[in-house]
């Protein structure tokens, strides 16, 4: 038997003798083998939500490999909406400011958090409390002292990224080192994306903390309902063929049975509820006003 540092890459496993397509995916606590779908939907408030592009693609690659080539088709038959609200899987500050420049559309959705434990620990020196100077290419810290590298560089994805890197004479007797970095004797160094995507991604993240971005993302939840329904009454999760082909071809079909019970019920005058009721709730005795 093969140890696990020994097995190939789950994009090249093959999990199954009946279908070679079909692979090991997670998400958050839900794994499986077989593929992912991806659903597009409208989200007025005043019209039925119909799903406007399905995209089937392999269980192991992630959402955010996939929003550029959503935007692509929905901007073929000019489906494209002004704003796009899309799950945090989706959304990466590069990827909003792609949208803005080739479709003057706003990728709306929730980035990547500061993770630095400065941050976390309310404490320090994050990176939000460094200047840099981008045109000089250098970043002055809180207590006054100028960088003396500025090095261009790719991160583990091969995302473009920029190195600044502090003095060591500097940083070791620096009396707020400790609030700065943990190192014992290294000085610190900022990993920063390029000047357009660090500034979206800062504007990004305190846009979130508002209420108004609260409101706007809100009306994304139905999708979840989307998916919801898809299981419930179609099997979305059991493939009927093999191959990924195949597979997105019943994809395409369930969204467009989808579509047509949600116009029915918007021509019949129903109403859309935004959470479902199930039927032994639905059996609950109403209590009267008295």
């Amino acid at each position: 038997m093969r140890n696990k540092d020994d097995l190939p890459p789950a994009h090249l496993t093959i999990r199954s003798p009946y279908d070679a397509e079909a692979h090991y995916g997670h998400k958050r606590d839900l794994s499986w083998y077989g593929y992912k779908v991806h659903f597009s939907e409208t989200c007025d408030e005043d019209l039925p939500h119909l799903i406007t592009h399905v995209l089937t693609t392999d269980a192991t690659e992630t959402d955010m490999e996939h929003t550029q080539a959503i935007h692509q088709a929905l901007a073929q038959p000019a489906l494209l909406p002004a704003t796009h609200l899309m799950d945090a899987g989706y959304v990466d500050a590069g990827l909003i400011l792609a949208s803005e420049q080739q479709y003057d559309m706003a990728l709306v959705g929730p980035v990547s958090q500061n993770n630095q434990w400065q941050a976390k620990a309310a404490q320090g020196y994050d990176l939000a409390s460094f200047h840099i100077d981008w045109q000089g290419r250098y970043a002055t810290c809180p207590q006054g002292n100028q960088s003396v590298q500025w090095t261009q560089r790719r991160d583990q994805h091969g995302h473009p990224k920029i190195a600044i890197r502090f003095g060591l004479h500097d940083c070791r007797f620096c009396p707020t080192r400790s609030l700065c970095t943990r190192s014992a004797r290294a000085p610190r160094i900022l990993a920063v994306r390029y000047q357009s995507e660090h500034e979206i991604l800062l504007q990004a993240r305190a846009r979130e903390k508002g209420k108004e971005f609260l409101t706007l993302y809100g009306q994304r939840s139905g999708i979840e309902g989307t998916h919801s329904q898809a299981v419930r009454t179609m099997g979305l999760r059991r493939t009927r063929y093999l191959g990924l082909t195949k597979t997105a071809l019943q994809h395409i079909f369930t969204a467009a049975a989808l579509n047509l019970l949600r116009l029915d019920a918007f021509l019949a005058g129903k109403k859309v509820t935004k959470t479902r009721t199930s039927r032994f709730a639905t059996l609950a005795p109403v209590k009267l006003a008295g």
